[in-house]
């Protein structure tokens, strides 16, 4: 068996030194004092400090005292005393004649043994451009969001323009047919300016469902119900949130339900009665109900014959995967649309 003889105790230390001189990180070891035994190439290189004057000063004294950092000395002191590393410490290195630069720095206690007294391994990495990457991509993040939101308020504001134009032309055609498939695409219109009204107000792509159920139905029942003493039309809904994608088919769903039950359950000139829309989530499901206290099913002017709407209502429900069910509750008709 061949021994492999160790080496001298100076010569390991010098070989330990030439190491640390030769490590691609900007690395220092210093003693318990925080004086510089040994310091990289890199480091030296990186931070502009002459090689042959830094060995044997203090952390405090490299350069023009820029590392005379209270806070970094604490945790030094603290990694002595302790043990416990300092793990990517990020400070602004201030140095005459650069620019400011941020550093993150890690601290290692070293136990020599031997009654030595421990040292501390220290390295320093530059993260200035790092920072200033993530600082100018913020800044196009930010500024995208607003451009995105003015977006979305010119869209809501063309939207609202359109839905104008249809409701003059409704009010002027003589043919109640014209009028009334004139008002179901004023409404439709409505339905999506009305989500881009709620989207312009937020950061993100996610609509709060309460206010944009309630704005919606506000306004088919300022373009449909001409007095709202005799029906009323109202929404509630819980604290959900939905993105643009699945909003705008609950909106449109919603639309489609609300004009059919203003245009059947109340057939009579001078019957009262209310529209009722609510939106429930539980769990990963969610439930959306569309009830009016009408005549009820097959009691109205056609209520239960298909048509665009319906047809509208039976393939957006199934674009999100939900299900689409009917029924007369004592008077009037509940629709449900679940999302199981």
């Amino acid at each position: 068996m061949e021994f492999i003889t160790p080496l001298r105790p100076d010569a390991a230390a010098s070989l330990a030194l030439a190491l640390i001189a030769s490590s691609q990180a900007p690395l220092l070891v210093l003693d318990d004092r925080f004086v510089v035994i040994s310091a990289s190439t890199s480091f030296c290189s990186a931070f502009a400090i002459d090689p042959a004057t830094i060995e044997g000063i203090a952390l405090a004294n490299i350069g023009n005292g820029e590392w005379d950092v209270p806070q970094l000395h604490s945790l030094l002191r603290a990694t002595l005393a302790s043990n416990v590393a300092v793990d990517a410490y990020e400070m602004n290195l201030i140095r005459d004649g650069h620019e400011p630069a941020c550093v993150s720095v890690n601290a290692q206690r070293l136990d020599l043994g031997g009654g030595q007294q421990p040292m501390i391994a220290l390295t320093v990495t530059d993260i200035t451009s790092a920072r200033l990457a993530a600082k100018l991509k913020d800044e196009l993040v930010q500024e995208k969001q607003v451009l995105l939101r003015e977006l979305q308020h010119r869209v809501a504001n063309s939207l609202q323009i359109i839905a104008s134009v249809l409701m003059q032309s409704a009010r002027r055609v003589q043919s109640e047919e014209t009028r009334t498939h004139l008002y179901s695409a004023h409404n439709r219109v409505m339905s999506i300016a009305t989500l881009q009204k709620q989207l312009a107000i937020t950061s993100n792509d996610d609509v709060e469902l309460r206010p944009y159920l309630k704005d919606l139905c506000a306004s088919i029942g300022a373009s449909m119900i001409d007095d709202a003493n005799r029906i009323s039309l109202s929404a509630t809904a819980d604290d959900s949130t939905a993105t643009a994608n699945v909003s705008v088919s609950l909106g449109l769903i919603v639309t489609e339900l609300v004009i059919n039950a203003l245009k059947h359950a109340f057939p009579h000139p001078n019957q009262t009665g209310s529209v009722t829309v609510d939106y429930a989530a539980k769990g990963n499901g969610w439930t959306l109900n569309v009830e009016d206290d009408g005549v009820g099913i097959g009691a109205g002017s056609g209520p239960g014959t298909p048509g665009l709407g319906t047809g509208i209502v039976d393939a957006l429900a199934k674009q999100l995967g939900a299900t689409v069910t009917s029924s007369n509750k004592g008077a009037g008709t509940t629709v449900s649309v679940v999302h199981p």
